[in-house]
């Protein structure tokens, strides 16, 4: 009997969950993966495109190149999600599965921090890292602010990342001296689990000069006055804003009564939903985890693991472990590592630190080489 799987989103989780049931159940599965974009971009892709280091065009992988056999993708927009009846509604058709994955991510509200799409710029999609390329040649001086706007939000090292290199950017053109680089986060480090990486990121903005603004968040853009207004009401000036916009579940989770506080609960070691034969991996759970693809990626391995030992009658697999591995942009062709474990000590998280270097900046580019070539069946050029 062949089991029916419905995957909702088609980034790190549902690529990784999809590729995975399909390898290692072929016939026995029949997986349809659905997503409302037509390619995939790795986020770290996104400071490429912001600092015009890579092209758009050049960090799309698309979807009508994914070779895995047993796996259907379907471009489509979702309109309704019934997690009862594991239903799912879209533009385009209706499908309904055995299981039911939500590997939706996160969507960005703009709207929650007024002013933010008038004077501001966010840097967390595609089009708002073209944006901010597009406007980065024409600032040569005053103050350039990176602020966080709310918590939690994908990639936690992405702010320290952007002004470590916007102070390399504005260095290469030389116009640094001319200007002023401030980080607003709402963390008293720049990465709390790991204060070995919080301290390089400090001694990297004190040697470069840049300010850290710990344990605020900007609430508001004052166009009058072109200043960011902070969570305690204190206000900084600032002639460039680049915003990580609040995060948010999909308008159509959080119709589904799937969200509960913001976000889909799941059981921590299974990622199973209150709904029987429904999961939910990656940025759209309150897991405990970091909102980063390394996550997400591993939570699907876990989903596909027990969807193979039911499918194939095998005993209970371990459940998941909240560890993973992010890549620290620290400019020079260099790039450092945390390696996060959240779930050893319950509410104590633990990190380990590797320095930047060249090494580490290449085992990033295999990092994405690798998965290229697992969901695409393509080596990346």
């Amino acid at each position: 009997m062949t089991t029916s799987v419905l995957v909702l989103g088609a980034g790190f989780g549902g690529l990784e969950l999809s590729s995975r049931l399909a390898q290692e159940l072929g016939a026995q599965v029949d997986v349809t993966l659905i997503d409302r974009g037509d390619a995939f971009v790795f986020g770290f892709a996104k400071l490429d495109i912001m600092f015009g280091k890579r092209t758009p065009e050049a960090v799309r992988l698309p979807y009508h190149d994914l070779a895995t056999p047993n796996v259907r993708f379907r471009q489509a927009t979702i309109t309704a999600i019934d997690p009862e009846a594991r239903r799912v509604v879209t533009d385009v058709g209706t499908y309904e599965a055995d299981v039911l994955v939500v590997a939706l991510g996160a969507d960005y509200d703009l709207a929650a921090t007024p002013g933010l799409a008038e004077v501001g710029h966010e840097f967390y999609s595609v089009p708002g890292a073209e944006a901010v390329r597009d406007v980065l040649p024409s600032f040569r001086a005053g103050t350039a602010i990176v602020g966080v706007c709310g918590a939690p939000f994908k990639c936690p090292p992405a702010p320290s990342e952007a002004a470590i290199l916007l102070d390399e950017y504005l260095r290469g053109r030389g116009v640094r001296d001319a200007t002023r680089i401030q980080v607003v986060i709402p963390f008293s480090t720049p990465v709390h689990p790991s204060p070995a990486t919080s301290e390089a990121i400090l001694a990297r903005f004190a040697q470069r000069g840049i300010e850290f603004v710990p344990g605020r968040k900007v609430t508001a853009l004052d166009p009058a006055t072109r200043e960011a207004v902070l969570d305690d009401g204190g206000r900084l000036p600032f002639d460039l804003f680049l915003g990580v916009p609040v995060h948010c579940v999909p308008a159509v989770v959080e119709a589904s009564g799937l969200a509960t506080g913001g976000w889909i609960p799941v059981d921590p070691a299974t990622l199973a939903t209150r709904f029987p034969g429904v999961y939910a991996v990656g940025d759209v759970t309150s897991v405990g985890t970091p909102k980063a693809g390394v996550f997400a990626e591993g939570a699907a391995r876990v989903v596909a693991d027990q969807l193979i030992a039911r499918i194939r009658g095998e005993g209970v697999p371990p459940g998941y472990d909240g560890t993973g591995s992010c890549w620290i942009e620290f400019g020079g062709h260099q790039v450092a590592r945390v390696d996060v474990d959240f779930f050893s000590t319950p509410g104590h998280p633990t990190g380990t630190f590797t320095p930047p270097s060249e090494r580490t900046a290449q085992e990033k580019v295999e990092f994405g080489t690798s998965r290229h070539a697992r969901w695409f069946g393509l080596a990346t050029g």
